[in-house]
């Protein structure tokens, strides 16, 4: 983790130093299996800071008044099981520790629906308490984030909350996320947070959505992050997949 982003953690989360992960150079997912694919491994992180494009703050909120958790106890559900409220478009592949703090999980995710090619990327847990847990993404993610997901109470009712303060990497993901990237990130948050409704027991859950662009600046000195992009790799092999195919490579 850099000294800029160590400066500047989200704002939503406790300042207990044993919740943070603590400083790194470098990433490594050896704590991580069943994914095909390690994209993590000797990357930076690299959160909205680092980003290109617009920044834009999202947040995604589901009551729950069908249930009697409290909200410590749905964020100990939704990390114990967090791979399963995932669309199926999409894999977690949780650190065999669990999400705390440093850990590092890898994901698979279809860029478009009926992809034949998944991007693969994943995020380092920035921080976590019984309360909300953080994502920081790596270089070559399409998106340059923190990812909060938390939980509050409303009166007597329990709400689950993801809010996401995020950046397209580069300008090859900027022009996706224009073109209609951002809505379908939009929908698979508000489909994770369906899943975990139905999971404790909501039977026709409701996601709110609030979007708001927080800075429409582009950062151009950081167009150089065109060479890590997760993104620009997965175009290559969904052309090459024919090939593949015929040639018998993966």
């Amino acid at each position: 983790m850099t000294n800029q982003v160590a400066e500047k953690r989200p704002s939503n989360a406790s300042r207990d130093s044993a919740n943070w992960a603590p400083s790194v150079d470098r990433l490594s997912a050896a704590g991580v299996e069943g994914a095909k694919v390690d994209s993590v491994t000797g990357k930076r992180v690299s959160g909205p800071l680092q980003g290109f494009g617009q920044l834009w703050q999202k947040t995604f909120t589901v009551r729950l008044p069908e249930t009697d958790l409290t909200p410590q106890q749905l964020i100990a559900v939704w990390k114990g099981d967090f791979a399963t409220f995932w669309p199926k478009s999409a894999t977690f592949y949780a650190p065999l520790a669990g999400i705390a703090p440093g850990e590092v999980a890898l994901l698979d995710i279809a860029p478009v629906p009926g992809s034949p090619v998944k991007l693969s990327t994943g995020v380092m847990v920035l921080y976590a308490d019984d309360e909300s847990f953080t994502f920081m993404t790596p270089e070559g993610h399409a998106l340059s984030a923190w990812i909060t997901f938390s939980a509050h109470r409303d009166g007597d009712v329990t709400i689950a909350q993801a809010q996401a303060l995020e950046r397209p990497s580069d300008p090859f993901d900027e022009l996706a996320y224009l073109l209609g990237g951002s809505k379908l990130n939009d929908r698979f948050w508000r489909d994770t947070l369906t899943n975990l409704a139905r999971h404790v027991g909501v039977g026709e859950p409701v996601v709110d959505t609030l979007v708001v662009c927080v800075d429409k600046r582009r950062q151009w000195r950081y167009v150089r992050n065109l060479r890590n992009s997760a993104s620009i790799r997965t175009v290559r092999r969904t052309l090459g997949a024919p090939l593949r195919l015929l040639t018998g490579r993966r």
